[in-house]
């Protein structure tokens, strides 16, 4: 399906999917080569990843993998602040998604210059959340999870996960709507809530969710589901998120969320070749 998103009044075609770069500026990474604070070291890997093909540049300042404990309001505007001015400065072109869940984070880097929100908690964790996506007027990446970090991965049971996550998004994008959200994007949210078996079953149904009408977002990028299949680690899962992110695209995915932007580039470019010669 094809899709548009109003990024302050460019509009993107999704109909060749796009890549989204991971920028953690977080001390407590599940990725730990993702994780840096040094501004100089940021501005060089948002240029690799420019250079690469990088779409969307997200930046996250406090850590959602399993098991993390939530930081201070101040605590995540002081990581994020200076680091989204100073790429705003030196990279005016590129489009800047903001990884939060608060609402006060996202009424600030709306004003410094973001163009896209990216959610993890679905609204679920601030209540005023919905309401500041609305007045930011920017694209909104909606997440399912089923609870907080901490504690998502003792919630897994569901009465039927494509369902249950279906029901999920159409309360909310229909709350958004009604808000006047314009663009939203949807996340089924691999390894949030979800276990191994669970993360394949989505995968393998990903078009499931296509009678939403919305773009899908797939960030598997190194995360345990692949780790964990091949006996493997972080470091060495690269070559089985490449596999991944190949299935998702040929499921219908719009977006991939990574660390390796080069590789999904490539995966993108792939598929794309295959499915354009599918009729000759």
């Amino acid at each position: 399906m094809n899709y548009n998103l109003n990024i302050r009044g460019n509009f993107i075609d999704l109909s060749t999917p796009k890549v989204m770069g991971i920028i953690n500026i977080t001390p407590d990474s599940f990725y730990n080569y993702s994780s840096c604070n040094d501004i100089v070291e940021i501005n060089k890997r948002v240029e690799k990843m420019i250079s690469e093909g990088a779409d969307i540049i997200d930046i996250g300042a406090l850590s959602t993998r399993p098991g993390s404990d939530e930081v201070s309001t101040k605590e995540e505007t002081n990581r994020l602040l200076p680091v989204l001015k100073d790429l705003r400065r030196n990279f005016s072109d590129v489009i800047i998604s903001i990884d939060t869940y608060r609402a006060e984070i996202v009424e600030i880097v709306s004003n410094e210059g973001a163009d896209m929100i990216n959610d993890i908690s679905g609204g679920q964790f601030d209540g005023n959340l919905f309401e500041a996506v609305a007045k930011s007027d920017l694209p909104y990446i909606l997440m399912h999870t089923p609870a907080y970090p901490n504690v998502m991965q003792k919630q897994t049971n569901y009465e039927n996960i494509l369902s249950d996550i279906a029901i999920y998004f159409k309360v909310k994008i229909s709350k958004l709507r009604e808000l006047g959200v314009k663009d939203i994007i949807i996340d089924p949210g691999f390894g949030f809530g979800k276990t191994l078996e669970q993360n394949y079953h989505l995968l393998n149904n990903l078009d499931f969710f296509n009678s939403l009408n919305c773009p899908i977002l797939v960030g598997t990028s190194r995360k345990s589901m692949i780790y964990r299949a091949l006996n493997s680690t972080t470091e060495d899962a690269l070559n089985g998120t490449s596999i991944v992110n190949t299935l998702a695209l040929l499921k219908g995915a719009n977006i991939l969320r990574v660390h390796d932007v080069k590789e999904a580039k490539e995966a993108i470019k792939i598929v794309d070749l295959y499915k354009s010669c599918e009729s000759i």
